[in-house]
């Protein structure tokens, strides 16, 4: 079969779809369903012993996700620095993909009878979820010109955010009302959704597989290669020397994407534990359209922002950006009550989509002219895990140390305001 040239509506439309397909796991898994389960198996201010010690149960979810980043910005440079040199992005993209999907299916099987199983579970699901996103960004530069990355990089979020509200409703329903599905109960359709996911992914994954080039090189790989990301990433970071406008961008990204990732995905355990619900069940309902409102807002809000910096510029959308999300996290020490956490969720909807396919575009148009893009992109996602890894950390000790995330969320506004102090600070290009 011949592939699509670069560009080429049909070669765009099959990168995009892999948003789709993946998105799936950042709505049920770690967003919706499986936070609900996860608050059902260790309700509000649970202890639990693991390694030798008791933490509270959300804290050891947030420790678990930051080790889980931890992992995926050591081994990214080392797989994207022999994607490159080979020229098989295509192969990386397959397997953290089938990695992420099927460990997924693996969370069928998560109970506290079983902890330590479940947690490499849902490290595993993490690390192909996002390992897979460094080759999957890495195409960006690959399949489109600088005048298409941001509109088609909105345009897969955007299908993300559709088609993970497509599975999640289907598995909303299974949940509410489990019997008409032939489910005994909300929990065992909980765990059906959870193979839903990985069977959704790897199955709609193959379209994007299907006219993706393989890659840019061929080259056979040897023993003397395996480090080659790391050679890569040092002179990656030699060459920014030479661009203020990049380097100084990267920074700012550092910062803010910190706060972004950790919110996002904390957002939903905070709800479920510091907000004043009448019941389990009207929490459960609570937390779900809070998800779904997010999901549906941000569709439109990553279109806005990309009319927005259409406008006004990249840089000038996004310093506007961090403003917002500074200011929802500082209100969010005052949500209690639970229309206080939808607007709170509405507000976060819109900016959340616009902050990640903008900062993802931004980056693509201020890389010098190049074939390593892999390399470039492993960069910027090893600067986004090490983010995370220090945010998720912070966030659960301060919510050991206090025994509340209240303090863990105000505190991320710290990052917000850095961020755009250093924003200002990026030379005006675009």
């Amino acid at each position: 079969m011949v592939l699509p040239e670069k560009g080429s509506k049909k070669l765009l439309n099959a990168w995009a779809f892999y948003d789709w397909a993946n998105s799936v796991y950042s709505l049920v898994i770690a967003s919706a369903v499986f936070p609900i389960f996860y608050d059902q198996i260790f309700p509000k201010g649970t202890m639990v012993p693991v390694f030798g010690t008791t933490m509270k149960s959300t804290a050891l979810m947030s420790f678990t996700t930051a080790f889980a980043f931890l992992i995926v910005a050591f081994i990214s440079p080392l797989l994207s620095g022999i994607a490159d040199y080979a020229g098989n992005k295509k192969n990386f993209l397959k397997t953290f993909c089938y990695i992420g999907a099927l460990s997924c299916i693996g969370l069928y099987w998560f109970d506290s009878d079983n902890l330590y199983f479940s947690l490499l579970c849902y490290l595993f699901g993490l690390i192909g979820f996002w390992g897979s996103l460094v080759f999957y960004n890495s195409y960006l530069p690959d399949i489109a010109y600088p005048e298409q990355q941001d509109a088609i990089s909105a345009k897969g979020y955007s299908m993300g955010y559709i088609g993970s509200v497509i599975l999640l409703v289907l598995n909303l329903a299974m949940v509410m009302f489990p019997k008409a599905f032939h489910l005994e109960n909300a929990m065992q359709a909980m765990r059906i959704s959870f193979i839903s996911v990985g069977v959704w992914w790897i199955g709609f994954s193959q379209y994007t597989y299907l006219y993706l080039p393989k890659g840019a090189r061929a080259n056979k790989v040897t023993g003397d290669v395996l480090l080659n990301g790391f050679k890569e990433l040092r002179k990656v970071w030699a060459q920014m020397g030479d661009n203020r406008t990049l380097k100084r961008y990267l920074s700012a990204f550092f910062v803010y994407s910190m706060a972004v990732q950790t919110v996002m995905l904390a957002a939903t355990y905070f709800g479920a534990e510091e907000i004043a619900w009448p019941n389990d069940d009207a929490k459960s309902m609570g937390l779900i359209i809070s998800i779904l409102l997010i999901q549906l807002i941000a569709v439109a809000g990553a279109l806005i922002t990309s009319k927005l910096s259409a406008k006004f510029g990249n840089i000038k959308t996004l310093i506007g950006i961090n403003i917002v999300w500074a200011v929802i996290c500082t209100c969010a020490y005052f949500v209690t009550l639970p229309i206080h956490f939808y607007v709170t969720a509405a507000f976060v909807g819109l900016v959340m989509g616009g902050i990640q396919s903008l900062s993802r575009s931004t980056y693509s148009k201020f890389l010098p002219e190049t074939t390593d893009t892999a390399s470039y992109f492993s960069f910027y996602d090893v600067t986004e895990k090490i983010g995370i890894v220090i945010g998720m950390v912070l966030y659960g000790a301060i919510d050991q140390m206090f025994g509340s995330m209240r303090y863990s969320v105000v505190f991320l506004t710290v990052f917000f305001v850095v961020g755009v102090l250093l924003l200002l600070r990026v030379p005006k290009k675009n």
